[in-house]
């Protein structure tokens, strides 16, 4: 995976469980991800009963804040592999390769809990080349998600 283009700001980064949050972690997850998929994108149902399963990835600045997030689901949770979805990074870090940094984060969380899975993604498709930058592939043809363009994406993994 490339490195950052520019300088980014350290994120603190943890890895919880569903049970690990604490009521102020998950409310700033909400906040968070209402804001970027529902008040900047489009509105959707963001709450599916998938984060219960999952794997929350928390990337806060210096003064705590909730800047970079992204969700881990097991296999068999979205697909059969192993899925990192909900990824975003807020306005103020945007740009300075934090998604290069969170998508590095996630996918360690995937290799340290699945060793050696293939991790399965559905991508906006405008992102196709980041996620190309961080070793997917496209795996099929775009399709719409709540009106917005899709593609299957696929991580083979370090050895394939």
């Amino acid at each position: 995976m490339p490195k950052p283009s520019s300088p980014v700001d350290r994120l603190n980064w943890t890895c919880l469980s569903f049970d690990q949050l604490s009521l102020g972690d998950l409310y700033d997850v909400l906040h968070v991800r209402c804001q970027v998929f529902i008040a900047e994108q489009v509105a959707f149902q963001d709450l599916d009963y998938k984060d219960q399963s999952a794997w929350h990835l928390l990337g806060r600045d210096g003064a705590g804040v909730l800047q970079s997030y992204a969700r881990i689901l097991p296999p068999g949770k979205a697909y059969e592999e192993p899925s990192i979805g909900r990824v975003l990074a807020m306005a103020a870090v945007r740009g300075t390769g934090a998604g290069w940094e969170l998508m590095r984060h996630a996918m360690a969380e995937v290799e340290q809990r699945w060793p050696g899975s293939p991790i399965r993604i559905g991508a906006q498709a405008y992102l196709q080349t980041f996620y190309e930058g961080c070793g997917f592939e496209v795996v099929s043809q775009p399709y719409l998600e709540d009106g917005i363009p899709h593609l299957t994406m696929l991580y083979r993994g370090q050895g394939a």
